[in-house]
């Protein structure tokens, strides 16, 4: 409301009226304006009165822009506010142009003589109630009457004065003048509200401040707390109304008193036009000129909106008042009358709060739930402020980098505690009294004077068309900009939670095209927004938006860009199919559950972000988009997408990741698609048949077991495709002549699947650069890789192949060959090679190379000395060298079976840079290994058996930088690696190095090589290192060169030294611990806890991660703590807040633990949550401590410091001293505390624990992905987002971390804490960050460490090893722990404490019994074959020949997932695999305890399998569960016997293993044919020698294996078995969680008939000892879902209708009464059939029963095979003739998707389509 100088009368009623009567409404008189439809105006605060009147708003001014003048010096823009103008000293008396105030006018009564009287009233009194002028306006310039605000009249009033002459005077006031129509007016008497014009002062309980809205008198109750420790506690309020006697008005131009509701200068925009220009305040006679000029403005005024003093009211409310606000805002509509908050459940605790001044002292308040800041603000200024204090001051919240003014309604008490419930906190941990502690690194109260404003300095601007104000604590635009506002092209206010943008700064953006107002907690967008008419983008992102109903947008004739992306949106504007123009339009993260109507009539979108918000259906309308490009559905829950999908012609990109879509079939049919990504959903077959512009496909992440190619025309040949992923998928096979169609691929990735073999046509895709097919089951590459003369990159690792492809050889751009963890023993150049002549400059070793030939090589050719240059010296021998040769730059062949005859190959390889040799068979190396190689930069040689490295060519490595040698059989280094003079990393450890100083001038010393920065020296337990003892008094240069010798003194850029089990005698030589040095110098055994650390800082220079062991914590033997705290990926500064992590954590969690108030059930968990939050607050007073101060050590102001969070996430790069963002700043933890035997495991971030249980990786901790939906939903309610690249308000890739105080709460450090009770059957734990897991799956570094489990250090190691080499490039950390010395005597720990001399015997590599199975390779070698009393187990699939013939492709991925779980628990059980008969096992043990342990592992690892979407839709696949909810079924079901006997035992002369025969193994088959699925039956026998078993002692293990799946006996009876005469007593044995299988059989499941084979093993397949069975799964109610009989019936009416001579077609759909439906002509009746699809249909219900689905079918066959008929009979028809497969293999392929549900072949449904087309 405007100031103005016109006062009036004091009437004694208007004083009481508040608590007497509301005066009376009246709506008669209210004129509208013109406008399009708006939403009604929200409902007054009417504190007890009638409702206010809402004003309309003044029309928009013809031009758009107020008009300037400069002789009147702009005095016409202010008559249109104030009324009047004033231009040469001169006042002219003028009617305001479409101005009306609304409390101008008050109506006093009914009458008319009333309402003239009080008109006169108001004249005569107009002229003594004039408030003084300011100061700075001299009384002397005549213009006594300054800024005269006229009362504008009423209806009655009017009627005298119409056609009265203005009039005209100098130094006088002129009467006021009524001159046009206004509406009545109910008097607001809300006190809070009074605009300047209440004294408060005055009042008699003006210490509270005013109620808040809804509130009644005397309910605050707060105290005040200095900071010396003394509380201030108000006076509580008198529940009667406040005393309003005496004068309570008072001159509007002093300060407003404090608590007072500053509104000067605020327009209700909601209730105006949208094309009002909102007012200015205050002419520019009230504002003072600006201190300094800028860019010649010294001549330029300010505008009237610049003013200082007052701010408005903000319409921002805290995120946990918008339901309540909203409720109130509900009641307030429906009655005048508030509600008592008394009426209301009111928390009774009082909270502590902290308030800051802008000095940083701080008093502690001690308030209610309910306190509002109304109620606070008397008793702040009456006892916070100074008594020479008179500026407003107001409550302002800084958090997240920024800073507004709360308001008068919010309750801060609230806010604190919904801040740090978000944050992690929980009630237990005290909320009430948590504030009044040090909160900045969240909040931050501080009481300010609003006149404060940014630095002048701030305000320097140096391009005026881009203007940035991101952050700046702006109330208003800065006036600086106004003078060059017609210049500004892009603004950005983002981050101004308390910004205004001006009306008159509005008109003057003649050029604004782009406005960003995101991150400002504004509920409802500036009206001033609607009249930016140039603006072509804007950013409403990130804030608090509910909906945008109230700003008429369409306006804005040029917007082609919005983004209201993180609001809490649910439905848009009716208005909006008006932007004719809009292109770009991002809703997401937002509340919408279905896509709007308006968004699908917006013909101009090119692009739709929809993500992360609560869509689970598209609308059929969507097809009306045309020009639609780019479509993104990331995070819904989307099941199918619509028909009409494919009428997207514009359709460009297509992102729809992570929702729960099942098929693509519309998508295949978009003409324009260039990108389609659909990974993390359910599809189950990819067509590649899409448009012709296809370029990339992303499918990874689904349930997809079928690539097909459909060709002809319903599909296309996908000529454009570049890039196909379909990685962690369930494919088992590729169709040869569909990837031979894939021309114009570029990258194909088909890693984590099921793949054998590879088709040939990969040999066709000659564009191919890179090839990816790791982590599946590869048994060999395609000979025609070989043809691929662009592929420059190919990782297979993790598979089996065997040798190294010798048609790689001719790969002639191939740089990147990764085939680490496979089976090759030996590599061979291919025979087609000419043997070259032999030179005399051949090598002396030219005969190793020799043996390492294949008999069609003889030579290799001759390498004579040659520079370090790739060019030049090998002449004539280069050209007979095959091209890999030339090209080949990284090879990885770490974890095959490498010897020491496939070494002198690689010598050849001249442009190598990386070689990985790790973890093979390499004994010695040969004498000019690197002679050649001379360009490595990083070389790999761990866990081999080397005894010494080739010195001859060594200094010549003089750009090698990284040597792993660890795990070796080192005892010296040669002295010769010093001249390596680039080396900076070196890990040598577990060797058995032993070292002399006094030796230098022979062996390696690590002061040779300055540049170290990684050296590892740790595990060499025979290693010393201790200061050089001088030899008597003599002193020279020899002493003082071995004392510098024995230090690390002079590596200056040391990062990490690791001396772990290396004896140092004196401290001295080691270097300390800092935040640029890691050094370990503890022993590996940690409280009977043996332990390892591996880590690589990988391309990092500086350190990321720090690791943490406390042996002995709180003095007790039986608690430790291992712990590791960092990122992988870091910027440089981060590595502060893992240092400060590292040190305080141990003292943290002491003070936590001691702090336990057990009475209450707390406990370590709650003791570990606590620590890390309090760590996390800790550190970034750590972090930020040190930037309070500037350069001269003088405290910075908060104006230009504001809070940490400010700092942080403004200039964190500046804050932290070196180059960074905001976003680098954080670090995840873990932490493992072992007490006794129990685990706790606490984590935040990426960093994982998995335990290891008898060989089966068990994760113990959580990874914060913000992907995860229970983290979006707890991000979204912190007001957060996720971007469809799965980071964190688009910057962290974690939802959880220390740090990232710029995002908290919506990144927290809360961890999620698991606990575990230990037994003997786990075996060690690792720890790792994202290093490790994001490259290693947690099964594969479970076998990897388990097969070095004797040597936690060497498994932690390895791990680290296998993560270089699968491609981990940042820092990774990795810490393996055994847990098995916690139950071995103290002082008895075995040799090797992981180790069961039962199931797990000693590691050992045996070259010829290795199986060829990588994955099976890693377990414990198998054991021997059992002889004499052995153990026969055998398994079957049940109903897998019914199940082979419905989905071969997803039985064969199946079935592949059965025979690796079987297997791989073969091993890890202790038994014997006999061999295998179609899907069917039989295996040998020692002991019945073993046997039924498998059995046992295998039914419950069954139910956890990601078997294919196509299993689980089968009856024998489903889930199910017991009347608890308990899964008891699902996937494969397996039946399994087990018998005991002595077989005959004979070795099999071709598969070279043991085989038994005889009556045992017959009965024993026999056992197993009479057991249902998922059961598993003993004999007689078994059960007895089992007994006997369970109480022998060196058997232990396996029992107590045996006994934690608690098994369950049921007595079956005694049963006659087939061929047997004497019957077989068998007992059911379940684990206890699926007992109820034994009542719930697998579904369709019949007894099965007595198999007619005298052998089982030796016949067929035991499927088809069930024929009846397996023909009984005819289409039934199992078998056949409505919605097929529906798609059956629907191609039954087609072809019926196809019979009759013409083309069914549906009838248009019309929507909305704006569609129009175009009626079929006479031609289009001849040809078509139009007719209500539905309608013809029989009706089929929701749960048929199968006599009625049966019938159903009969008779659709029935049609179907008259419609064949007909067809056939037609003459016109060229299948009748006998083209094509004719019309009799039409009709037999229908008949058989009826019969069996399968799809049609693409042939025949190609002629069906022909068919249609006539």
């Amino acid at each position: 409301m405007a100031l103005g100088t016109q006062s009036y009368p004091r009437d004694p009623q208007l004083l009481i009226a508040p608590f007497t009567q509301s005066p009376p409404t009246s709506t008669s008189d209210l004129v509208w304006t013109d406008d399009p439809p708006a939403l009604p105006s929200k409902g007054s605060k009417s504190f007890g009165f009638g409702a206010k009147m809402s004003s309309f708003s003044p029309p928009r001014n013809q031009s758009g822009r107020s008009t300037r003048s400069t002789e009147s010096n702009s005095a016409e823009d202010h008559a249109s506010i104030a009324g009047s103008s004033i231009s040469n000293g001169q006042r002219e008396l003028r009617k305001p142009r479409s101005f009306m105030n609304p409390l101008n006018v008050i109506r006093r009564a009914r009458s008319r003589a009333r309402l003239e009287s009080d008109d006169k009233d108001t004249q005569a009194t107009s002229n003594k109630l004039h408030p003084p002028l300011p100061a700075f306006i001299s009384s002397t310039s005549g213009d006594t009457s300054f800024l005269q605000m006229d009362p504008s009249p009423n209806k009655n009033a009017l009627r005298g004065v119409r056609g009265r002459e203005k009039k005209k005077s100098k130094g006088t006031t002129a009467p006021p003048v009524a001159f046009a129509l206004q509406p009545e007016f109910n008097l607001d008497t809300d006190l809070g509200r009074m605009e300047g014009i209440i004294d408060p002062s005055l009042l008699p309980q003006s210490t509270n401040g005013p109620p808040a809205s809804g509130a009644s008198w005397g309910e605050a109750s707060t105290s005040v707390s200095r900071a010396d420790g003394r509380t201030l506690t108000p006076s509580s309020s008198s529940s009667s109304p406040p005393n309003l006697g005496g004068p309570v008005f008072s001159d509007p131009f002093l300060t407003s008193p404090p608590g007072v509701r500053a509104r000067e200068g605020v327009t209700d925009n909601r209730r105006m036009s949208p094309h009002a220009i909102a007012p200015a305040v205050l002419p520019p006679q009230l504002v003072s000129p600006p201190s300094g000029t800028q860019d010649g403005m010294a001549a330029w005024k300010a505008p009237p909106s610049w003013v200082s003093g007052d701010q408005p009211e903000p319409d921002v409310s805290s995120s946990e008042d918008e339901k309540a606000s909203a409720s109130k805002r509900k009641s307030r509509r429906r009655t005048a009358t508030p509600r008592s908050l008394h009426s209301q459940v009111m928390d009774t605790r009082t909270y502590h709060i902290r308030v800051y001044r802008a000095n940083n002292e701080y008093y502690i308040l001690t308030c209610g739930l309910t306190t509002t800041v109304g109620q606070l603000s008397g008793k702040l200024n009456s006892t916070i402020l100074n008594p020479g204090e008179r500026e407003d001051h107001r409550l302002y919240l800084k958090e997240r980098g920024r800073e507004r003014m709360l308001a008068q309604t919010e309750r801060p008490a609230d806010i604190v505690r919904r801040r740090l419930e978000q944050a992690g906190y929980d009630i237990a941990d005290g909320l009430d009294t948590l504030g009044e502690g040090d909160l900045s690194f969240l909040m931050k109260f501080v009481y300010k004077s609003t006149v404060l404003g940014p630095a002048v300095e701030d305000m320097i601007f140096t391009d005026y068309r881009n203007v940035d104000l991101t952050n700046k604590s702006l109330r208003t635009v800065p006036v600086v900009l106004y003078a060059h506002a017609e210049d500004i092209k892009s603004l950005t206010l983002s981050r101004n939670p308390m910004l205004d943008i001006p009306g008159d700064f509005v008109q003057l953006c003649t050029s604004l095209q782009e406005l960003r107002l995101s991150n400002m907690c504004i509920k409802k967008v500036p009206q001033s927004v609607q009249n930016f008419t140039t603006l072509m983008g804007l950013d409403l992102s990130s804030n608090r938006i509910g909906d945008i109903n109230d700003i008429a947008l369409y306006h804005l004739p040029d917007l082609q860009e919005l983004r209201v992306q993180n609001n809490r949106m649910e439905k848009l504007p009716w208005y909006f199919p008006r932007l004719r123009l809009l292109r770009l339009l991002n809703i997401s993260n937002n509340k919408f559950q279905d896509v709007p109507e308006e968004v699908c009539r917006m013909s101009s979108l090119e692009e739709l972000d929809i993500s992360f918000n609560m869509i689970s259906q598209l609308p059929d309308d969507l097809y009306s988009l045309e020009r639609l490009k780019v479509l993104i559905i990331v995070g819904n829950r989307v099941t199918r997408l619509p028909d009409s999908f494919r009428h997207l012609s514009s359709l460009a990109v297509l992102d729809c990741r992570r929702n729960n879509i099942t098929e693509l079939g519309a998508v295949s049919l978009l003409p324009n698609l260039e990108e389609l990504l659909v990974g993390h959903n359910f599809v189950q077959a990819l067509d590649l048949s899409s448009g012709p512009l296809l370029k990339r496909i992303d499918n990874s992440h689904n349930d997809i077991t079928q690539i097909s190619l459909a060709p002809g025309p319903v599909g296309r040949t996908p000529v454009s495709l570049t890039y196909l992923n379909v990685s962690s998928a369930k494919l088992s096979s590729l169709d040869d002549l569909a990837l031979g169609q894939l021309t114009s691929l570029e990258e194909l990735i088909l890693d984590r699947n099921k793949f054998r073999a590879i088709p040939e046509s990969l040999g066709d895709l000659s564009l191919l650069q890179s090839f990816s097919c790791s982590d599946n089951l590869l048994g060999a590459l395609p000979s025609s890789i070989g043809r691929l003369q662009k592929l420059e990159r190919l990782d297979v690792h993790n598979n089996n192949l065997t040798e190294f492809p010798a048609a790689l050889w001719s790969c002639g751009s191939l740089e990147r060959i990764n085939m680490t963890s496979n089976l090759i023993a030996h590599i061979r150049l291919p025979s087609l090679l000419p043997p070259p002549a032999a030179s005399a400059s051949t090598p002396p070793s030219a005969g190793v190379y020799e043996s390492a030939l294949s008999s069609t090589v003889t030579l290799v050719p001759a390498l004579p000395d040659r520079k370090t240059s790739t060019a030049g010296s090998v002449a004539t021998s280069s050209r007979l060298l095959p091209p890999l040769v030339k090209s080949l730059q990284r090879l990885y062949l770490g974890e095959n079976r490498l010897g020491d005859d496939a070494l002198p190959l690689l010598m050849i390889l001249w442009e190598l840079r990386v070689l990985n040799l790790s973890f093979n068979d390499i004994q010695e190396l040969p004498r000019q290994f690197f002679k050649e190689i001379v360009l490595l930069e990083e070389l790999y040689l761990s866990g081999n058996k080397l005894a010494g490295l080739p010195t001859e060519d060594l200094p010549r490595l003089n750009k090698l930088e990284v040597l792993y040698l660890n795990g070796n059989r080192l005892l010296t280094l040669p002295q010769e690696l010093g001249k390596v003079i680039n080396l900076a990393v070196l890990d040598v450890g577990s060797n058995g190095l032993r070292y002399n100083i006094s030796n230098w001038e022979f062996d390696w010393n690590w002061n040779f090589n300055k540049n170290l920065k990684y050296l590892n020296l740790s595990g060499n337990k025979h290693l010393k290192i201790q200061t050089w003892q001088r030899r008597g008094d003599k002193e020279g240069p020899s002493n003082e060169l071995l004392e510098r010798l024995a230090g690390f003194e002079e590596l200056n850029q040391l990062r990490v030294l690791g001396l772990m089990d290396v004896t140092t005698t004196l401290a001295v030589n080691v270097p300390d611990d800092t935040e640029d040095r890691r050094v370990r110098t503890s022993v590996t055994l940690v409280n009977q806890l043996q332990y390892g650390i591996a880590d690589n800082m990988g391309n990092r220079e500086y350190l990321t991660m720090f690791d943490l062991v406390q042996p002995a914590f709180r003095e007790s033997r039986d608690e430790a703590i291992f712990a590791m705290f960092g990122r992988s990926h870091a910027s440089p500064h981060n590595t502060h807040i893992s240092k400060f992590l590292h040190d305080n954590f141990v003292g943290t969690f002491a003070e936590q633990l001691k702090a336990l108030d057990l009475s209450k059930g707390e406990s370590h968990p709650d003791a570990l949550r606590r620590t890390f939050l309090k760590l996390n607050r800790l550190t970034h007073d750590h972090l930020f401590s040190a930037y309070s101060t500037n350069a001269s050590g003088r405290k910075m102001s908060q104006a230009s410091h504001r809070s940490a969070g400010t700092l942080l996430g403004m200039n964190a790069s500046d804050a932290m001293g070196s180059g960074g963002s905001a976003s680098s700043i954080g670090a995840s933890g873990i932490v493992a505390y072992f007490r006794g035997h129990h685990l706790y495991v606490a984590n935040v971030g990426n960093a994982l624990a998995v335990m290891s249980r008898r060989g089966l990786a068990h994760v113990v901790s959580v990874k914060h992905e913000p992907f995860d939906r229970t983290e979006i939903t707890r991000i979204r309610a912190a007001e957060g987002w996720v971007s469809p690249k799965g980071l964190v308000n688009d910057e962290a890739d974690v939802s959880r971390s220390f740090g990232y105080y710029h995002l908290l709460p919506i990144i927290n450090a809360r961890p999620d804490v698991s606990s575990l009770k230990l037994s003997e059957l786990d075996e060690f734990l690792i720890i790792a960050n994202n290093g490790l897991w994001d490259f290693v799956s947690y099964q594969t570094a479970v076998d990897i460490a388990r097969s070095e489990r004797a040597d936690p250090m060497i498994a932690a190691q390895k791990l680290r090893d296998f993560a270089v080499s699968y491609g981990s490039e940042g820092t990774s950390m990795i810490m393996v722990i055994s847990v098995a010395g916690l139950f071995s005597p103290r002082g008895q720990e075995k040799d090797h404490p992981l180790q069961d001399t039962e199931l797990f015997p000693p590691p050992r590599r045996n070259r010829k019994d290795e199986v060829g199975d990588n994955e099976t390779g890693r377990l414990d070698p198998e054991i021997p074959p059992p002889v004499g009393q052995v153990v026969l187990a055998f398994t079957d699939i049940v109903n897998s020949t019914h199940m082979w013939d419905v989905n071969e492709t997803a039985m064969r991925t199946a079935v592949t997932m059965h025979h690796q779980l079987l297997r791989r628990h073969v091993r890890i059980c202790g038994g014997y695999e006999v061999k295998t008969e179609g899907d069917a096992f039989m295996v040998a043990f020692s002991t019945v305890s073993a046997a039924l342990l498998w059995c046992s592992s295998v039914q419950m690892l069954l139910l956890d399998e990601p078997w294919p979407k196509e299993i689980l839709d089968l009856p024998e696949g489903r889930e199910v569960r017991d009347a608890n909810g308990t899964l008891i079924a699902r996937g494969l079901s397996l039946r399994m016997g087990i018998h005991c006997g002595t077989p005959v035992c004979e070795m099999d002369s071709v598969s070279r293993r043991m085989d038994y025969y005889g009556p045992m193994v017959n009965r024993a088959s026999r056992v197993t044919n009479s057991a249902t699925g998922g059961q598993v039956l003993l004999s007689a026998d078994a059960l007895r020698e089992l007994m006997v078993e369970m109480a022998d002692p060196q058997l232990a293990s396996t029992v107590d294996a045996l006994q934690s799946f608690e098994p369950e006996y049921i007595n079956v009876g005694e049963k006659k078995l087939k061929g047997l005469e004497i019957p077989e007593v068998m007992t059911a044995v379940y684990p206890h969680k699926l007992l109820a299988r034994q009542h719930v059989p697998p579904a369709g499941e019949q007894p099965a008939p007595v198999p007619p084979t005298e052998v089982a093993m030796d016949q067929s397949n035991t499927d088809d000892l069930q024929p009846e069975f397996c023909g009984a799964a005819l289409p039934g109610e199992e078998c056949w879902a409505p919605e097929q009989v529906r798609e059956l019936a629907q191609l039954t009416v087609r072809l019926q209708t196809l019979a009759g001579g013409r083309v069914f077609r549906p009838l248009p759909v019309r929507k909305g009464s704006r569609a129009q439906v175009i009626a079929p002509t006479d031609a289009d009746h001849d040809r078509f059939l139009y007719s209500d699809l539905g309608a013809l249909v029989p009706t089929v219900s929701e749960r048929p029963s199968e006599a009625e689905l049966l019938g159903l079918l009969d008779f659709l066959l029935v049609q179907l095979e008259l419609s064949v008929e007909s067809l056939s009979s037609r003459s016109s028809c060229p299948l009748a003739a006998g083209a094509g497969p004719g019309v009799e293999a039409i009709k037999s392929a229908l008949v058989d998707r009826a019969r069996t549900g399968r799809p049609l072949d693409s042939e025949t449904l190609q002629q069906v389509l022909e068919l249609l087309g006539r």
